[in-house]
């Protein structure tokens, strides 16, 4: 045994196939063609990151609001000590 643990042998999935996840629809042009994920930035801060295919708009949503992306660099800027 190497360490190394199997990996599943399942098929991979996409998040941008056709009802795979409820993404909404792009503030920009309306279109339902988004990649969503959950994630966390650097400082802890829960986001909801969508980028749509259509316009190539990204929004990351924190508590029902989106944020600046001058917010979200400064949330994910690791501070150098």
């Amino acid at each position: 045994m190497n360490g190394i643990p199997a990996q599943r042998s399942t098929s991979p999935s996409s998040l941008t196939q056709a009802g795979s996840r409820t993404a909404g629809t792009c503030p920009s042009c309306g279109s339902t063609r988004l990649t969503a994920l959950a994630m966390t930035l650097t400082d802890g801060t829960p986001v909801r990151f969508s980028s749509c295919h259509e316009c190539e708009h990204r929004t990351w949503v924190h508590d029902g609001g989106e944020l600046e992306f001058t917010d979200v660099l400064a949330r994910a800027t690791k501070v150098k000590v």
